[in-house]
């Protein structure tokens, strides 16, 4: 502490510069200033240089290298001037050694923070094999959790140069990390969460999902929420780790949706016109372009109801897109009504007969 405040006193710094001569002061700065020309020449020749080179690739990775990197590479003509001043002076101090020393780890450290940023690619190119519509603020949180690692470790390093004692230093993070943890368990169980729907690729934008009682189409993916638009057109932001330990429908994830159906004839319905419809109705179904002939495919007279005679038909159409489906149900529906007109037939509705007796006298 007595060295800062003594170099913080002017007195302390006239007093050491009359006992040099003028001459070596004088050459001290031209040397100092001759390191910040090289750290120009570099900046202007060397990496022009390099950028023609790396213009010729295909990827805007190699440029942005060079842009990120010329601060932290360039500052190491300052460190090298900083010590060739020093050595010209012949200032050889606990203090200067500390400062050089810290100058060094300062570059160091900013350099590996300067490499996050380079890193950004390679992380949005792994991350998009999972989900690209996640890909942007996954690769935003783990650059932001390598940068204040990079960060905390180089503060560290820093104290470290000073003699200063860490202990107790990395002791507090860790009572500060369990109550910030314990703080934003909730957060964190979200950034959790979207994680594993991430890693197991159960949901995406644009798909048709039914999650606990919400149903609807996922509108957006965060890296805390997840927003699903219902079809009464109201927006549902709904917690990712709900989402991530919750059963999930994914509507859109099948090739075909089920159509089943009773459809009932009147009791007048004889035996041989109701043998004629179900054969039309299956004859019907299996010419059917857009109904599955692979999966489940029923169609049988099974049921005597209170007014009609129940014919069950279980069957799959070929898509998962609502719309499509109502259309190739309503075609279905159409071409069983002109089946059974066809066949002189009725459809049976609830009735009751009430049978009057009189009384005779």
């Amino acid at each position: 502490m007595q060295i800062i405040l003594d170099l913080l006193n002017p007195s302390y710094w006239i007093e050491l510069l009359s006992k040099l001569p003028l001459m070596k002061i004088g050459m001290a700065i031209l040397l100092f200033l001759f390191f910040l020309f090289l750290r120009r020449v570099f900046a202007l020749f060397v990496v022009k240089v390099l950028r023609k080179v790396f213009l010729k690739t295909k990827t805007d990775i190699d440029d942005n290298s060079i842009k990120i990197l010329l601060g932290p590479i360039s500052f190491v003509f300052i460190i090298i001037g900083f010590n060739a001043f020093l050595t010209m002076l012949d200032i050889k101090t606990h203090f200067t050694q500390n400062v050089s020393k810290s100058l060094m780890v300062f570059d160091l450290f900013w350099l590996l923070y300067y490499l996050i940023d380079l890193s950004k690619s390679a992380f949005e190119v792994l991350t998009k094999q999972y989900s690209k519509a996640m890909s942007n603020e996954v690769t935003k949180l783990l650059a932001r959790v390598f940068k204040f690692i990079v960060v905390t470790i180089g503060i560290m390093s820093m104290l470290q140069v000073w003699g200063i004692n860490i202990s107790a230093f990395v002791a507090s993070l860790g009572l500060g990390g369990l109550a910030f943890a314990l703080a934003a368990k909730d957060a964190a169980a979200n950034i959790f969460g979207s994680i594993a729907i991430l890693a197991d690729k159960a949901i995406s934008v644009g798909e048709w999902i039914k999650v606990d009682d919400v149903e609807g189409i996922v509108m957006d993916i965060g890296m805390r929420t997840t927003k699903i638009k219902t079809f009464e057109n109201s927006i549902i932001t709904m917690p990712n780790q709900i989402i991530a330990n919750t059963k999930i429908e994914n509507y859109s994830r099948r090739n075909e949706r089920r159509i089943k159906m009773r459809i009932g004839l009147t009791y007048d319905t004889s035996n041989a016109k109701m043998q004629t419809i179900l054969n039309q109705i299956r004859d019907m179904l299996k010419s059917h372009q857009d109904i599955s002939q692979k999966s489940t495919f029923i169609v049988n007279f099974d049921r005597f109801e209170d007014s009609s005679l129940s014919i069950f038909i279980y069957i799959f159409a070929n898509t998962s897109n609502w719309t499509k489906y109502l259309a190739i149900k309503e075609d279905v529906n159409l071409k069983i009504i002109k089946i059974v007109e066809d066949n002189s037939a009725e459809f049976a509705f609830p009735t009751q007969t009430i049978e009057l007796k009189k009384e005779v006298q």
